[in-house]
């Protein structure tokens, strides 16, 4: 077997091993070095031991994930403020034919994936997301396959409990709201921001300390319209300030630069016609890869 077929059969499957390994981890620049690893490894396997390469190279890439994911435990025990899922900046039709994985790589879920051990994590998305049999999961987390089962019961009644009782909205809607907030925010209309707010809308910033950004979730409709009022102040609409619109975890998100320098990256989430959700992302260690669309996929 030669290099050339390693590497054919590895990035053959490297956006599904990718959207593995991000949801698990919930980083991109993570789940990279992640998949350059776990290449290394695959680089030097006997292909005519391989059965199932799919099957393998899932196995590997999670064992790999699960890993980093112990590893950085720690570190977001210590990290300052709100820890947020690093941006991920989609094709613009990426995701959006497959209901399932455009959800599982959505903002609020990589959020609600945080509250689960990184077991649970892995298994549910194994099972859940790209339908891998309990044999392989057991084998992907060194688990019996009656602990996996155990595990993936657990892991998705823990899911389906935190919900919202309303689905999300569609990209469509979610963009015609955005627009309309960002119309009100950029004229100072503070009835149009609050009626466009359900009345628990949360902002939460995630900035590592290594910028200015709210150290804890805010809450409630009128102090999150204040805080974007403060934030949209004619003042601090200098002339080099520049917003885009762009995907991001199949999600209309924003992008705002002064200059050339991106200072960050806003998604909004929308349910039953109005905002429950901001998610700020202003840590520069977590804006790296935004501007780098990556593809996904379940198969």
């Amino acid at each position: 077997m030669t290099t050339d077929e390693h590497a054919e059969r590895f990035m053959h499957l490297r956006p599904l091993l990718f959207t593995i390994v991000y949801e698990i981890l919930g980083s991109a620049t993570e789940a990279d070095d992640v998949l350059q690893d776990s290449y290394l490894r695959w680089a030097d396997v006997d292909l005519a031991t391989v059965r199932d390469t799919k099957s393998y190279l899932a196995r590997l890439v999670t064992r790999q994930a699960l890993n980093a994911l112990r590893a950085s435990t720690r570190r977001r025990e210590d990290y300052i403020g709100p820890w947020l899922p690093e941006p991920l900046l989609l094709d613009e039709h990426d995701a959006s034919a497959d209901v399932v994985l455009a959800e599982s790589v959505s903002m609020a879920m990589l959020v609600l994936l945080e509250t689960l051990t990184p077991d649970e994590r892995a298994v549910f998305v194994l099972r859940e997301v790209f339908g891998f049999n309990h044999h392989d999961i057991a084998a992907a987390v060194d688990k019996s396959v009656a602990t996996v089962r155990q595990v993936a019961h657990r892991a998705r009644e823990h899911v389906q409990a935190r919900r919202k009782r309303f689905e999300p909205a569609d990209a469509v809607t979610t963009a015609r709201i955005t627009e309309k907030f960002m119309t009100a925010a950029a004229t100072g209309d503070m009835g149009g921001l609050l009626a466009l707010l359900a009345p628990d809308a949360t902002w939460t910033a995630d900035s590592g300390g290594k910028t200015i950004a709210a150290r804890q979730p805010i809450v409630g409709a009128e102090k999150v319209a204040k805080l974007v009022m403060d934030l949209f102040r004619p003042e601090r609409r200098t002339a080099d300030l520049r917003i885009e619109f762009v995907n991001c975890n199949n999600t209309p998100a924003m992008i705002y630069f002064r200059g050339d320098h991106l200072e960050g990256v806003f998604l909004v989430e929308t349910i039953d016609g109005k905002i429950t959700n901001f998610y700020a992302i202003r840590n520069p260690d977590k804006l790296l890869a935004v501007t780098d669309p990556r593809q996904i996929s379940r198969r």
